[in-house]
């Protein structure tokens, strides 16, 4: 059954936090005067995929944010692989190896998608490896390299989504945060998105998922923790999740079942 979190002494995951590449502990932060995120406890083991659920405003995105350096935590720690993060820079935190496709794409959309490209692997020295990692991203969604000296801006929505896939992907990273991937897109590019990402799962590729589409979320994730007004109020794995949706549905209307 998953597991209500309210309550609960030390930290949420903390089963798994001898082996966590990502573990985030107590972090509490703020917009103003607002909460945002509550004394939220996570963790994420090594090739591992982890949704984070929760309705509009749960805090879901900030939580990515913070995690990536975008936002400031009040209180609380991020670790990753062992090293605390949560007051190191972006660029500090990139280099270490934390890649954030955020939601909305954001692309530079002056810029063709060879250069969006290049610049996801701006940290990284090995110019043959990036070269095949590039070859590799055009491998596996076509049309960028059919597009890839077209303006990031003039490209479809899907296309754009792959490319802010692609461009996190040249980072190397050792733990892919990614921001509501399906958004605005039509069904088809939605499942397209959604192989890839099962695909990159297969090779051993550490995610963690904000994604409003519930049942594509626990399709892809090993594990989920649902989000409510920047708490965690459910989590468990994502088998037991979609075994018992009412206790989601419920977790993100705040009901008790």
């Amino acid at each position: 059954m998953p597991e209500r979190a309210q309550g609960e002494p030390g930290p949420v995951g903390k089963e798994r936090s001898a082996a966590a590449l990502l573990e985030v502990s107590d972090l509490r932060v703020n917009y103003g005067a607002v909460a945002a995120i509550r004394g939220v406890n996570l963790s994420v083991a090594a090739g591992e995929v982890v949704a984070l659920l929760g309705a509009n405003g749960a805090g879901k995105s900030t939580m990515l944010r913070t995690i990536s350096g975008l936002s400031r935590p009040r209180s609380g720690r991020i670790v990753l692989g062992g090293e605390a993060i949560h007051r190191l820079p972006p660029a500090r935190i990139v280099r270490l190896g934390i890649a954030h496709c955020p939601e909305g794409r954001r692309v530079f959309g002056s810029l063709t998608v060879a250069e969006n490209l290049r610049l996801g692997a701006a940290a990284r020295a090995d110019r043959a490896g990036v070269a095949k990692d590039r070859e590799h991203i055009y491998a596996m969604f076509p049309i960028l390299s059919e597009r890839r000296t077209q303006s990031a801006g003039t490209l479809s929505g899907g296309e754009q989504q792959m490319l802010a896939l692609g461009r996190a992907l040249m980072a190397q990273p050792r733990i892919l945060l990614l921001d509501e991937p399906s958004l605005g897109l039509a069904p088809l590019l939605v499942q397209q998105i959604f192989r890839t990402l099962a695909e990159l799962k297969a090779s051993g590729v550490t995610m963690l998922l904000v994604e409003q589409n519930i049942n594509l979320a626990l399709d892809l994730a090993d594990r989920a923790y649902v989000l409510r007004t920047g708490e965690v109020s459910l989590k468990g794995s994502a088998a037991e999740l979609k075994a018992d949706y009412e206790a989601v549905a419920a977790a993100y209307l705040g009901a008790r079942t």
